[in-house]
């Protein structure tokens, strides 16, 4: 499994902290894309792009930390220059501890599987929780397979509990934070209930912090069937995300979790997304980290 070389603390990226805005003009679309009618259809053109870049360089074997940080950065200025207004918040927390840390967030879209390299990766090497028939996928699959990835099936709970903490401690000891998305499947409403303990048991079990992210990307609208990954970009949509104050790993699992819950739930009803009604029950919000 490859192993990308840590990032310089001071690495140089699109989002700086303590908060990124999309600037008030914008970004321009390369001009080809913006010839193609509709945003939908430049959007999926912009992303086509992206992707095959990074298989070209996977192919070379020069898809690096680095390489990854930076088409994902590329997807925000595509993202932007299809109207999108992204705002990302609580980037200082990425350096508020040093080393490695499970980064665990609600799950809305495709969007965030794009993006979050872009906001980590210059900061801290990261490595993702993934379906293991992304590493075969005809266009995704060569990318996958450069990069650190912990497959699951999704369809033996059991093995894959024992996989993500075994592999998962195994890269968290070896400096490469990971993220995780502990639901059954992408969905615009939050259910705080399907909300599984993975990630706070594997940062307990490595020792070490959790970053609790709230996000919301139904901008890339979820598609049907087994065109689910191709849903229609809604541009009025705001992009949000926020990053939690590291949280120690010593504290009780029910509590470490409740925190989490608590930041996102939090975060999402300020934002005007659905949170189901059974997250009654769900521990109130934190505050909202400034």
């Amino acid at each position: 499994m490859p192993l990308p070389s840590a990032p310089p603390p001071a690495a140089a990226g699109l989002f700086q902290p303590p908060l990124y805005r999309t600037p008030a003009a914008g970004r321009p679309l390369p001009v080809g894309l913006r010839l193609l009618p509709g945003v939908t259809l430049r959007f999926y053109a912009g992303m086509l792009h992206c992707v095959l870049c990074a298989r070209r360089q996977a192919a070379a074997g020069r898809f690096t930390n680095e390489a990854l940080a930076a088409v994902s950065e590329q997807v925000a200025r595509y993202v932007e220059g299809c109207g999108g207004r992204l705002e990302v918040a609580g980037l200082e927390q990425l350096q508020a501890t040093p080393g490695a840390a499970v980064f665990i967030g609600n799950h809305m879209s495709s969007l965030e599987t794009f993006l979050i390299p872009g906001i980590v990766t210059r900061v801290k090497p990261l490595a993702f929780v993934v379906k293991d028939k992304l590493l075969t996928h005809p266009l995704f699959g060569a990318v996958m397979r450069a990069l650190p990835a912990i497959p699951v099936t999704r369809s033996n709970p059991r093995q894959d509990l024992q996989t993500v903490l075994e592999q998962g401690a195994e890269l968290l000891r070896r400096g490469l934070s990971l993220c995780i998305f502990p639901q059954a499947t992408r969905s615009v409403a939050f259910v705080p209930e399907s909300f599984n303990t993975l990630g706070v048991k594997l940062a307990r079990r490595a020792g070490v912090p959790v970053i609790p992210v709230a996000l919301r990307t139904d901008f890339w609208g979820n598609g049907r069937g087994p065109f689910k990954d191709v849903g229609p970009i809604r541009a009025a949509a705001p992009i949000r995300f926020a990053l939690g104050a590291p949280l120690p790993p010593d504290l009780p699992q029910g509590e470490l979790q409740q925190r989490v819950v608590g930041f996102i739930t939090g975060h999402l009803r300020e934002w005007g997304v659905p949170i189901a009604a059974s997250a009654a029950a769900a521990p109130p919000p934190e505050p909202r980290q400034r």
